[in-house]
């Protein structure tokens, strides 16, 4: 679809581990503005021994949020619908289309040992040359391993990632989009094609993977069970985006050429650089980065860093405990406290489920000798000093390990508002940090749509300088004594660059 004269009006169902929202757009050659039209919770469900997303709890919100853009639409019309989300979960179709049971949760225990399996029989070498794709345990190689020998599996048809599933409910159309695809470790970073060889040895199913998908490609329009579900008028098109929530962040990244890392810091931070090439060293392997695409066939060249989990867990175990933590407060009480008194690696395992964790905070710094953290503001500082030393430890290591030098720090998504961690990720880096715009991933999100509209330029630099020219960003510069922060990572045990 192309020619489109008025202001492209654009949603965007933006699903993140916590919450999910529809973001209406209005896009034109020099404007871009978001509104939040819904949002619905995105709370786990643990039923028996296993944690499930409440898949459609979430879908019965997307529909009602598209209801909602319709209405806020300036004519009742969309042009377009795009699905990002989390990574590596996915949905089973059996053989007439229907969800065979709600999708495990990432942080599900069934994963527990599973690396350690896979890796008996394709050496990590072989999986990382052939993949790219970082060693998690949550990763989707290991869940299905994990989920060998259930009835449900053997009974499925396809398989779907979560945007990929929500866009089958809207339009009938089955696919995956390749840079969600490229989380799961079974996609070849070399030819983009699903890797059959690596599926087969590891007794998995090559059939359960749908047709590959690029951003910007046309999936289909709403069926007429979505049109009567959302109250829109139709033809309206749902188009392919960089359905991982990171490759939409990073799509949206306001930078000026290519000299720069970015941290969309949310849930997770993700933090590396961009890239045209993957890197597939043994150094890269053993400091666990990915090579997963991005929008235009880029390469985001990254770590995974537990990110603001830490954080928002430690409030919800406050909240409950009744202590009634005020964000805004802790956040100021954090500030006035000396900062790097006590660190704990943020991709320690015993960070990863859900629980008490300030418990665990505590246990971490008393094994490693450093004060316990006596109160929540306590704990907060040392949570976020802990995330500025990870970021700079996958800041040093992305340029060392892919010969990148960068100039500036982009800080992106949710964590672009919490200035004080954007001033110790500045410090910490040693590198001045642009934070914003918070809404990134819905931004990148509408403008691969409006681009397949004709509504705006046709490369990623002409998206990113209207990101410039209408989002606010704000600018930190680094300060501080850049030896604490050297002291504060050995006492982690890493040295050099992020190296352990």
């Amino acid at each position: 679809m192309t020619g489109v004269r008025r202001a492209a009006a654009i949603a965007a169902v933006d699903l993140g581990a916590s919450s999910g929202r529809v973001i209406l757009g209005r896009v034109a050659p020099d404007l871009l503005r978001l509104e939040e039209v819904a949002r619905v919770g995105n709370v786990p469900v643990r039923a028996g021994d296993t944690l499930y997303w409440d898949i459609l709890r979430l879908y019965r919100g997307v529909l009602d949020g598209l209801r909602a853009a319709g209405s806020a639409a300036p004519d009742g019309r969309l042009d377009s619908i795009g699905v990002d989300s989390w990574a590596v979960d996915y949905g089973l179709l059996d053989e007439d289309g229907r969800l065979l049971g709600n999708p495990v949760h990432y942080r599900d225990p069934r994963t527990d040992g599973v690396l350690a399996q896979v890796l008996a029989t394709v050496p990590g070498t072989e999986l990382y040359a052939a993949t790219g794709t970082q060693f998690l345990p949550l990763n989707t190689v290991y869940q299905l391993v994990a989920a060998a020998g259930t009835a449900q599996l053997a009974a499925a048809r396809t398989l779907l990632l979560i945007p990929d599933l929500i866009a089958y409910w809207l339009t009938g159309a089955l696919g995956a989009e390749l840079t969600n695809a490229s989380t799961t470790q079974l996609l070849d970073v070399h030819s983009r094609q699903w890797n059959v060889d690596i599926m087969r040895r590891l007794g998995i199913d090559p059939r359960l993977f749908p047709p590959l998908r690029a951003a910007g490609d046309p999936i289909g329009e709403l069926r007429p069970a979505a049109l009567d579900a959302t109250g829109l008028a139709g033809p309206v098109a749902v188009t392919a985006v960089g359905s991982h929530d990171t490759a939409s962040a990073v799509a949206a990244v306001p930078a000026r050429g290519s000299r720069f890392a970015y941290v969309s810091c949310g849930t997770w931070s993700l933090v590396g650089v961009e890239l045209d090439r993957p890197v597939l060293t043994d150094d890269s392997r053993r400091a666990n980065f990915t090579n997963e695409l991005g929008v235009d066939g880029t390469i985001r060249y990254l770590r995974n860093v537990m990110g603001l989990w830490l954080f928002q867990e430690s409030m919800r175990v406050w909240h409950a405990a009744g202590a009634g933590a005020d964000l805004d407060g802790l956040l100021r009480q954090a500030a006035r406290l000396p900062g790097l008194a006590a660190v704990v690696d943020p991709d320690d395992p015993a960070f990863l489920p859900p629980g008490d964790m300030p418990g665990r905070i505590a246990q971490a710094c008393a094994r490693t000798g450093q004060p316990v953290p006596a109160t929540p503001a306590a704990t907060v500082r040392c949570i976020l000093d802990s995330l500025a030393l990870a970021h700079r430890a996958a800041v040093l290591d992305a340029q060392r390990l892919s010969g990148m030098s960068v100039d500036v720090v982009h800080v992106v998504g949710g964590g672009a508002r919490n200035d004080l961690l954007c001033q110790l990720t500045a410090d910490a880096c040693g590198l001045p940090v642009e934070a914003g715009p918070v809404e990134a991933t819905a931004l990148g999100n509408v403008l691969v749509q409006a681009r397949a509209l004709g509504a705006v330029g046709s490369d990623l630099a002409a998206l990113r300088a209207l990101v410039r020219a209408t989002q606010p960003v704000r600018r930190y510069e680094p300060g501080g004594d850049p030896a604490a922060w050297v002291a504060a990572a050995a006492r982690l045990g890493i040295h050099g660059y992020g190296v352990r």
